[in-house]
């Protein structure tokens, strides 16, 4: 079975979204106790623009990563496209405009598509004993990541994301704007990593 894929979306794939792909990453690998889980969650990102296609991770985003013990090896930037929102399982902005966006391009995706923070904010008052128990198959984990996100679903009950959910965004701006980005994008990873996986 194919790996539970998270697809985390900003503007110019370069920032914001690299850093939650990273910090995701990290998170799965602190879960399953260092052992990668890249066979269990995948996690990659895009830009609603190409403009930096190809790319590294902008330098300030990459010291967040690092920082934070993740990785920044063999990133490239990339444009959306139609076929990375079809594979996503799940599908986490930086903001609600790139959710307008990629609701724009999927409407079906809309149930599986969140800002990060609204993410963030709704799984918090997710019960986790009404989710199918935690395992370390990639069968389990996808499981109780699609009950995850319908419970998240249903919590949102029609209401859309709040200003306070997006991610500003930190492009040319200094490293402690890229700080408490990283800390605002862990406020959901983390909590949704330990969630997900037991």
């Amino acid at each position: 079975m194919a790996p539970f894929t998270v697809l985390h979306v900003c503007m110019g794939n370069i920032c914001r979204s690299p850093m939650a792909e990273r910090l995701l990453d990290r998170a799965v690998r602190d879960r399953l106790g260092g052992s990668s889980g890249a066979d269990l969650v995948r996690s990659v990102s895009a830009g609603t623009g190409g403009w930096h296609e190809g790319e590294e991770m902008n330098p300030p985003a990459a010291r967040q990563v690092r920082a934070r013990g993740g990785s920044i090896d063999g990133f490239e930037a990339r444009k959306l496209r139609g076929d990375f929102l079809d594979e996503a399982d799940l599908i986490l902005t930086a903001t609600a405009d790139q959710y307008d966006y990629v609701v724009a391009l999927r409407p079906e995706a809309a149930t599986r598509t969140f800002v990060l923070g609204e993410f963030g904010r709704l799984i918090a008052s997710i019960d986790p004993s009404e989710l199918p128990p935690a395992g370390t198959d990639a069968d389990a984990v996808q499981a109780r990541g699609e009950a995850i996100i319908a419970a998240a679903a249903r919590l949102r009950d029609g209401d859309g994301p709040r200003p306070g959910d997006d991610l500003d965004d930190p492009w040319g701006r200094g490293d402690q704007t890229f700080q408490r980005i990283g800390d605002e994008i862990e406020d959901t990873t983390v909590p949704f990593a330990a969630l997900l996986l037991p």
